[in-house]
């Protein structure tokens, strides 16, 4: 079953490590994953994203501060915001077409069994 045009976001997360955080909107809450140094633009170009807990839907739109002493504190911005449609989703593939001011185009998570249960490598797929 495909779930057409959910909602995507890219956040800037200026914690203790700069990282940016990609969520797509899925089953009624976000899906995240850190992405350290952000998605690429470049087709074909591998990316480490580390699966993280899953976030409120009300998430999607937040932008600003984090207080000291919360987890996750530091700045918060928007890199990057629209609609995706689902190609595949599974436990091993997930693929993704994003329809953002920033980024567009199909973009591939896929599994990294080698480095354990929480890591992906995403990536932009030749259309």
């Amino acid at each position: 079953m495909t779930q057409e045009h959910q909602r995507f976001v890219l956040h800037e997360h200026f914690a203790s490590h700069h990282h940016f955080d990609f969520r797509l909107e899925r089953d009624g809450v976000l899906k995240s994953w850190a992405v350290p140094k952000g998605l690429t633009e470049k087709s074909g170009e591998r990316r480490l994203a580390i699966a993280v807990e899953d976030h409120p839907i009300d998430y999607i739109g937040f932008q600003g501060t984090i207080p000291e002493g919360q987890y996750g504190a530091g700045e918060v911005t928007i890199k990057d915001t629209g609609t995706y449609d689902l190609l595949i989703w599974s436990n091993e593939r997930i693929e993704v077409l994003l329809h953002g001011q920033v980024f567009s185009g199909k973009y591939v998570l896929i599994r990294f069994k080698k480095a354990g249960g929480k890591e992906w490598l995403v990536l932009r797929a030749k259309e």
